[in-house]
């Protein structure tokens, strides 16, 4: 973050944010009206908890399965063939609302299967019908985290309709902060972000899988959906459930393939689903430590006891 201060009539001035190559500037008077203020109060001031998702609601939201671990795990679980076509798998899911990174996750019963699953995302600006991989690059204007919530009893029960998914996929939840590419580093290699995604259930360490395994890269993913129709402005293009090949040792994102896993090893799975209560945190690390695009922390409640 790079802070500067504005000349205004004020002794103080005023305090505004600068990009990291000191092109854009934003105002932070909604923040905090002056460094010195900022200072005086920076414990509650500098973390982003109140932040809503970077984009609280989008015009479209299409979630990829890049991820080939993760896909032949899901097909274990389902009894399917596992997928080896050239084509990538895509849905297109809820997008009018996204959850901050912080809000509590009502949900209607325990019995419909609560899973979380830690992926990441793109933003685009305008992307033209039938845009090429190479062109496609050129439109990923931001990175997201998300956690893309799914209902495991239903999905299995919507996908035998050949319709695809809608009350198996409620909102998603995102990470406070949305990156430029740039602002990622060497984390963002041959369009996938190559960090690490730790995610903790309860506190304790669920997986730690590295979302530079993807199989498609976002501009792959990114021209797969707009071969037919163009893309608006603020579409959101996910990655699917990041996942290794080394499930066993760096653990998983989501609690499906922990179950499949078990069923692979141990011939039934024995993790069950999320309780009301449940949390679930998760966060991208870079090699320094730090969390680039904040934290997801979040429980899921009884949507009969949440607030309105």
């Amino acid at each position: 973050m790079k802070l500067v201060t504005l000349k205004s009539p004020r002794p103080d001035g005023r305090l505004a944010i600068v990009s990291r190559d000191l092109r854009l500037l934003a105002g932070a008077e909604d923040l905090c009206p002056t460094l010195q203020a900022a200072l005086d109060d920076w414990e509650s001031i500098a973390p982003a908890h109140a932040a809503a998702a970077p984009l609280p609601r989008s015009y479209q939201w299409l979630d990829g399965s890049a991820f080939q671990s993760h896909g032949d795990l899901m097909a274990k679980v389902f009894n399917l063939e596992p997928d080896r076509s050239s084509r990538p798998l895509m849905y297109q899911g809820m997008s009018h609302e996204f959850l901050s990174a912080g809000d509590d996750v009502a949900l209607p019963s325990e019995a419909d299967g609560s899973d979380f699953e830690g992926e990441f995302g793109v933003l685009c600006d305008r992307v033209p019908m039938g845009v090429s991989v190479h062109d496609a690059q050129k439109h990923i204007r931001l990175i997201v985290q998300i956690n893309d919530w799914s209902l495991r009893v239903i999905g299995p029960v919507e996908m035998k309709t050949g319709f695809g998914w809608v009350q198996a996929k409620p909102a998603c939840s995102a990470a406070p902060v949305a990156l430029t590419p740039d602002e990622l580093g060497a984390g963002w290699s041959a369009g996938r972000v190559a960090l690490p995604l730790k995610v903790w259930w309860n506190e304790r360490l669920f997986g730690a899988a590295n979302g530079a395994a993807m199989r498609f890269s976002f501009a792959e993913l990114v021209a797969h959906a707009a071969h037919t129709r163009k893309l608006c402005a603020g579409t959101v293009v996910g990655s699917g459930t990041v996942s290794n090949d080394n499930f066993r040792e760096v653990g998983s994102s989501c609690i499906a393939e922990r179950r499949a896993i078990e069923l692979l090893d141990e011939g039934a799975p024995r993790t069950g689903f999320m309780r009301f209560g449940d949390r679930v945190r998760m966060a991208a690390v870079a090699g320094n430590g730090t969390m680039p695009f904040g934290q997801i922390d979040q429980r899921v409640v009884s949507a009969n006891h949440a607030g309105p």
